[in-house]
C-alpha cells in the first residue's frame, strides 16, 4: 500500500480531521502491533506489515488471514491462545521494495521491548539499502504497541501536513516516542494465565478478590504493572485520574484509545476521560488480534503525550 498525500488534514473548530492542500509524498509504515483508527486509515494509505499468529493448527498472519471474529472463535473453541511470532527481515525487506523508491519510508515499529519485531525490520532495511543504496528509510522504534503506534502515526502525518522535511519529522518522532505515555487496564487475567504468564492460583486469587491489573508502559519500551485495584469501577477510576499525572494540559493533545471486544465499556470511559479532560482529539478503535490475544476481553488502552 502506497501512501501519496495527496490530500492533508487539520482539525477544525469540532476537533475533527477535515482535508486541506497538497504535500510531500512521504511512505508511512507499521506493524500488526499497531491498532489504528479508521479515521486516519481512510484519509491516507498506511503500509501495515503483518505479524503472525499461531494456534496449534495453523500459523495465520494477524489482521489478514484471521479477522477479529475467527480469532475470538478459536479461542472460545479451543481455549488456547496463540502464540505471535514477528516479521521476518525478509517481509520487511519485501514490503519496503515494493514501494516506490522515489518515496521516502518511515516504519514505526512495535517495541523492541516486546518483539524482535523491530530489529527485523533494521535487518530488512538493510537487506534492501545493499540492492538499491539510494533508498532513504527510516525504522523507528516506537517503545509502544497498539494505540501508541497508531499516536505516533497520527503525529507524523501532522508533521507532514504542516511540510517539515523528513528529517525534522523523523527527529520530532524520536523526540515524540519519549513523550508518549501508554496506559492498560484489564478487566480480566484469564488471557494471562491462558497464556502462562501469570501462574494459575494466583489467576484465580486474583479472580476472587476481584483484582484489576492497572499497567503501563516503561521508559524501556515494556509493559509493567503500575497498580492493582479491586473493583472493575475503581480500576476505571484509576485508569482515568492517571492520565492528569502525566498530562496538566490536554487542549492540544490527543488521545487514541482501543478496546478488546468491548465497544460500549470503551464509549463510556471514553465520555467519562472527554468530560474530565478536554483534549483536542480523541480516537477509539478495537484492538486486532495480536493485542487482543495478551489484553484479554474488556482490556482498553490509551496513548497520548505526556507534559
Amino acid at each position: 500500500m502506497i501512501l501519496c498525500f495527496q490530500q492533508v488534514t487539520r482539525y477544525n473548530k469540532e476537533n475533527t480531521l477535515e482535508e486541506t492542500g497538497d504535500s510531500m509524498t512521504i511512505q508511512l509504515m507499521t506493524d500488526g502491533g499497531s491498532d489504528i483508527p479508521k479515521e486516519l486509515m481512510e484519509l491516507i494509505d498506511i503500509a501495515v506489515v503483518p505479524l503472525y499468529l499461531n494456534f496449534n493448527d495453523k500459523q495465520y498472519k494477524s489482521g489478514v488471514e484471521l479477522d477479529l471474529p475467527e480469532f475470538y472463535r478459536k479461542i472460545a473453541e479451543t481455549k488456547e491462545l496463540p502464540r505471535s511470532a514477528a516479521p521476518s527481515p525478509n517481509d520487511f525487506y519485501e514490503a519496503f521494495k515494493r514501494v516506490d523508491p522515489a518515496k521516502k519510508i518511515i516504519m514505526l515499529s512495535l517495541s523492541g521491548g516486546l518483539s524482535s519485531t523491530y530489529d527485523n525490520a533494521v535487518t530488512g532495511k538493510q537487506m534492501l539499502l545493499e540492492e538499491e543504496p539510494e533508498r532513504v528509510i527510516e525504522v523507528l522504534n516506537t517503545k509502544t504497541a497498539s494505540s501508541g503506534q497508531a499516536l505516533l502515526l497520527f503525529e507524523a502525518y501532522q508533521k507532514i501536513n504542516e511540510n517539515a522535511s523528513f528529517d525534522d519529522i523523523v527527529a520530532h518522532l524520536k523526540q515524540q516516542i519519549n513523550h508518549t505515555t501508554t496506559l492498560f487496564v484489564l478487566k480480566t487475567l484469564e488471557n494471562l494465565v491462558l497464556g502462562g504468564r501469570l501462574d494459575k492460583v494466583k489467576g484465580t486469587l486474583a479472580k476472587t478478590l476481584n483484582i484489576k491489573l492497572l499497567m503501563k508502559g516503561s521508559e524501556e519500551g515494556t509493559i509493567e504493572v503500575a497498580e492493582k485495584v479491586r473493583g472493575d469501577k475503581k480500576s476505571i477510576r484509576r485508569f482515568v485520574e492517571q492520565i492528569g499525572e502525566y498530562a496538566k494540559t490536554v487542549e492540544d493533545k490527543i488521545l487514541v484509545m482501543t478496546h478488546c471486544n468491548a465497544s460500549e465499556r470503551a464509549k463510556a470511559v471514553l465520555a467519562e476521560i472527554k468530560a474530565n479532560y478536554p483534549f483536542k482529539g480523541t480516537y477509539v478503535t478495537e484492538m486486532g488480534p495480536l493485542i487482543s490475544t495478551y489484553g484479554g476481553e474488556g482490556a482498553l488502552v490509551i496513548a497520548f503525550f505526556k507534559d
